[in-house]
């Protein structure tokens, strides 16, 4: 059980509940932009003309441009909370081994030891 306690104590916390909120806020703000902008879109065109639409068509690709922009930061926010993830378990991956082979080199030894106790 101890182990696990220090496999979790090497995770970088501090930077993955940081960045937790920044991440939450974004995808919110994003699923609000779209679930908004799709009701408001199908009135918008029903209720104006062919005239009318241009200039609601230019508005919708500037703010989908814009929502486009958002989600790119929050996808590249991910990745980055993502490879620092990434980054922890390689290093849990790597003391584990460390661990596994000293556990194993202690159990011959201690079986050495024993055996060599036996014959003494």
């Amino acid at each position: 059980m101890a182990g696990w306690i220090t496999a979790f104590k090497i995770i970088p916390w501090a930077h993955v509940i940081a960045a937790a909120p920044t991440v939450v806020r974004g995808a919110r703000k994003l699923w609000t932009a779209v679930r908004d902008k799709d009701s408001a879109s199908s009135m918008e065109g029903e209720a104006q003309g062919p005239a009318g639409r241009l200039p609601s068509l230019q508005a919708q690709v500037a703010a989908l441009s814009k929502e486009v922009t958002t989600a790119s930061e929050l996808i590249h926010m991910l990745a980055e909370q993502n490879a620092r993830l990434v980054e922890v378990v390689g290093i849990l991956r790597i003391r584990t081994r460390a661990l596994l082979v000293t556990s194993a080199i202690q159990f011959v030894l201690l079986l050495g030891l024993g055996a060599w106790t036996l014959l003494r």
